[in-house]
Parts: C-alpha cells; structure tokens; sequence
C-alpha cells in the first residue's frame, strides 16, 4: 500500500498539555541532573505529547504519528507545584513529514521551545517491520 494520507490540510493544528510539576517530574527524579525543578526530559514527554493530541482526531483509521527528531532549549526553571503549559502547533508538512513549533510557558513565561518532526506512518506496518515480520 503506498502513501495515501495528505497532512497539508492539516498545518495550523494545534493541541496542548498542562502539567502541574511534582517531585517525579524533577531533573532529580528523571536523572537529568540534580536540582528539584521540571527536568528536560519531561518537557521533552510534554512537547511530543502536545503534538501527537494536535492530529489524533484527524488521522485516519490505521494511520499514526512517530517521533523522528527533536530540537528543544529548554530556558528557565519550573519548580514543583508551579504550572507548565506546552503547545504545539502544526507548522508545516513535507509528504509524510509533520513539523511542529512547540512552546512551553509557566504562566507568561517561556520555559522551553523548539521543533518536533514527526512521520505518518501506517500503524500495522510500521509495527510489523518494528517487529521483524
């Protein structure tokens, strides 16, 4: 089965996520690192979590998204019980290749930012090569 889905209609979507920051979500606990604010590693879950809800209800049956490559820079600190929201927006589609502009704020101030490239896939095959069959 070749590619059958076009993403261009899509650019402009956009979803987001908010986390509360708790102890499991430290540089500590993830092992990032050692101090008790919001770890990168999380900010990066958040972002790619923002741009998979973007597209869910317009995928297609059978159809999914897979991460391919990120580029973040994570810039201020977040502590625990502070609140941090992570946008994500459909920037721009080449073929099967989606591009998200990804944004992270607590309250007014950005935390992070960055890209998040994802490829649509075909679940079943994709899952079945992943799997060597």
């Amino acid at each position: 089965m070749g590619f059958s889905v076009d993403a261009a209609p899509w650019v402009g979507a956009v979803a987001r996520v908010e986390l509360i920051v708790s102890d499991a979500d430290t540089a500590q606990a993830l092992g990032s690192g050692d101090v008790p604010v919001l770890g990168t590693p999380k900010v990066l879950a958040l972002a790619e979590a923002a741009s998979v809800g973007a597209l869910v209800r317009r995928l297609p049956p059978g159809w999914t998204t897979v991460g391919t490559r990120v580029e973040l820079e994570h810039r201020a600190a977040t502590p625990i019980g502070g609140k941090v929201v992570v946008e994500a927006r459909l920037a721009k589609t080449d073929g099967r290749k989606l591009v998200f502009e990804v944004v992270a704020r607590d309250g007014s101030q950005v935390v992070a930012e960055g890209r998040v490239e994802r490829m649509l896939v075909d679940r079943h095959r994709f899952v079945e090569k992943a799997l060597g069959q």
